[in-house]
C-alpha cells in the first residue's frame, strides 16, 4: 500500500472544480451511495483520493473522464 504522502488527495471544493460544480452538490455526491469513502478528515473538512474519484467520474459521468 502507497504512503498516504503519495496519494493526491482531493477536498468537496477540489471536487467541485473538476466537475464544474457547486461545493454544495458536490457535497451531494459525496454522500452518495457508491461515491468512495473519505481516507480521512481534518476538523470539518474530508479528503478523498483523486485518483478514486476519478474512476468514480469514469464510471458516473464518463462524458466529464479525464482522456487516458
Amino acid at each position: 500500500m502507497a504512503a498516504m504522502a503519495d496519494v493526491e488527495l482531493w477536498t468537496t471544493g477540489d471536487i467541485a472544480t473538476r466537475l464544474g460544480i457547486s461545493t454544495e452538490r458536490a457535497r451531494q455526491l459525496t454522500h452518495r451511495e457508491g461515491f468512495p469513502e473519505p481516507v480521512g478528515a481534518a476538523k470539518h473538512i474530508r479528503y478523498w483520493r483523486a485518483d478514486r474519484v476519478e474512476e468514480w467520474i469514469a464510471k458516473h459521468r464518463p462524458n466529464q473522464a479525464s482522456p487516458g
